[in-house]
């Protein structure tokens, strides 16, 4: 009954515009009266959704949902995904809240459809459906969202990261992440792994293969939070102990003004805390105690073989320090005889005149800094010069302390800092934004870290014996580093092309 004249409104989609326009309102309006007209009536609306008068087109989209009944919901969350490469906005919204009422309807079978286009649809539409995803998901309520859903966007997840790039990754992070199943201790564990497996921390570290620095670095700094005393950073530490560490000072990337080897060692350094039991613990924390002394000069009296003979002094970097003496202090402690069992008493020696020499260099320097700093509060404490002193005493403040413990004997690893970029509990507003979101821009030798984007300004320490070589601090954000991200990692390979509804 009444076919005949369902089918005539099907058939005015052929038609002229206002034709076009009843048609769009009347398909779904009696859609479920006659199933067995459904696909003509689905393929006579998407004809509508690809009009070229704008209005017939919203008119036609906005009433998609209407078609999302049984059966013919994953198909109709499959035409939203592909519509929403869109380019105008008011088009792009309706599509966006007829996905929102349809997940409403059967979460599963829309995610169905926006899966399947983000494995096998055009790249617009694979990068509209994954922002769609990092963006909407956390917006939904909890009945929406049940535990069985969160399963199926693990599992459909996990197809996806077999092959993507750097940007897609920190996106789909950012979706598992805020998966409320995944908040326990074994679903971070569950994270961790699958971070562990993207960073690929199998396979032989190349520094000068800037897509390989590129992807462990990005995939560390979506480990990072994730890590606690009962989730462990020992596969990270490891790796980076045994390939990344020795390799340092030859790392390249495609980032301009990005201090490779400093963003390396904070990681390393945030990590260290929450290492677990390492199978070669006293080879890794040998290759961390070499790098140390790197970069901890001995004093120009005491050199030999002529190293920094001459009146210069040497650069003490503190930046680098900081960050050495804290993972060699976190690892430390689960050796503690290091210092005393594992090396000779001439290695000891000449280490402790390493840290007496870079000690008395720092008291100076500190002794400055807090001069330089009396009495400021408030707004004074805000110019970009007083940052950079107070992030610069943090620095010091934290290596005094360590060298402090590393001078008992025996060696002692019971103090506790916070990291100078970590934002600490009591600290004021300016220094809050200094998180751990914060690295240099400064070329090697120059100690570094900050809260501000592109803010260069350097600051020399006054000069006097040691300080008028003790390298310059200068701050910018992260935030340069991400924008290069997904360069090269992880090309998708030809995916299918053109409209599959």
């Amino acid at each position: 009954q009444h076919k005949d004249a369902y089918q005539v409104i099907l058939d005015g989609v052929k038609g002229g515009a206002k034709e076009k326009r009843l048609a769009a309102q009347f398909i779904p309006k009696f859609f479920k009266h006659f199933p067995e007209l459904a696909d003509s009536a689905i393929n006579a609306q998407l004809d509508l959704c690809e009009d070229e008068d704008v209005s017939i087109r919203r008119q036609a989209i906005k009433e998609l949902p209407q078609f999302a009944t049984g059966d013919n919901l994953p198909r109709v969350a499959d035409i939203l995904t592909q519509l929403l490469q869109s380019d105008d906005s008011a088009e792009f919204n309706l599509v966006n809240n007829a996905l929102l009422s349809i997940f409403k309807m059967d979460a599963k079978g829309t995610l169905g459809g926006l899966f399947s286009q983000i494995l096998q649809g055009e790249d617009i539409v694979r990068e509209r459906a994954i922002k769609f995803l990092s963006t909407k998901l956390k917006t939904l309520p909890e009945e929406v969202m049940t535990k069985e859903v969160e399963e199926f966007i693990l599992t459909e997840s996990k197809k996806v990261l077999e092959d993507v790039t750097g940007e897609e990754f920190v996106l789909f992070m950012k979706i598992l992440s805020g998966l409320k199943s995944l908040q326990t201790v074994s679903g971070r564990q569950q994270l961790v792994e699958l971070v562990a497996e993207q960073a690929d921390l199998e396979q032989t570290f190349n520094p000068s293969d800037t897509d390989c620095v590129d992807r462990l670095l990005q995939c560390t700094r979506q480990a990072v939070p994730l890590f606690s005393k009962n989730v462990h950073s020992t596969k990270f530490v490891t790796y980076f102990c045994e390939h990344v560490l020795p390799n340092l000072t030859s790392l390249t990337t495609l980032v301009e003004g990005l201090d490779i080897q400093l963003e390396v060692l904070k990681l390393l350094a945030e990590m260290s805390s929450f290492c677990g039991d390492m199978e070669k613990l006293e080879s890794n924390l040998k290759k961390l105690f070499d790098k140390l002394l790197e970069y901890m000069p001995l004093p120009p009296e005491e050199a030999e073989n002529g190293e920094n003979a001459g009146n210069e002094e040497p650069k003490l970097q503190f930046s680098y320090v900081e960050c050495l003496l804290y993972s060699f202090h976190q690892l430390g402690r689960k050796l503690p005889d290091f210092l005393t069992a594992k090396l000779n008493a001439e290695k000891l020696k000449d280490f402790k005149i390493r840290l007496q020499y870079f000690a008395r260099g720092l008291q100076v320097y500190i002794r400055q800094l807090r001069l330089a700093l009396q009495g400021k509060t408030g707004e004074a404490l805000k110019t970009e010069e007083n940052k950079i002193k107070v992030v610069a005493l943090k620095i010091t403040n934290n290596i005094n302390v360590l060298i402090k413990d590393l001078f008992h004997i025996p060696p002692s690893y019971k103090s506790t800092v916070t990291l100078s970029w970590k934002p600490v509990q009591k600290a004021d507003a300016s220094q809050k934004r200094a998180s751990e979101d914060t690295t240099s821009s400064s070329p090697p030798k120059k100690a570094s870290a900050g809260p501000k984007r592109d803010a260069r300004q350097i600051y020399n320490p006054p000069s006097g014996k040691y300080s008028s070589n003790l390298g310059s601090f200068s701050y910018e954000q992260r935030g340069g580093f991400r924008g290069g991200r997904g360069r090269g990692w992880g090309g998708r390979g030809n995916r299918s092309r053109g409209r599959i509804y």
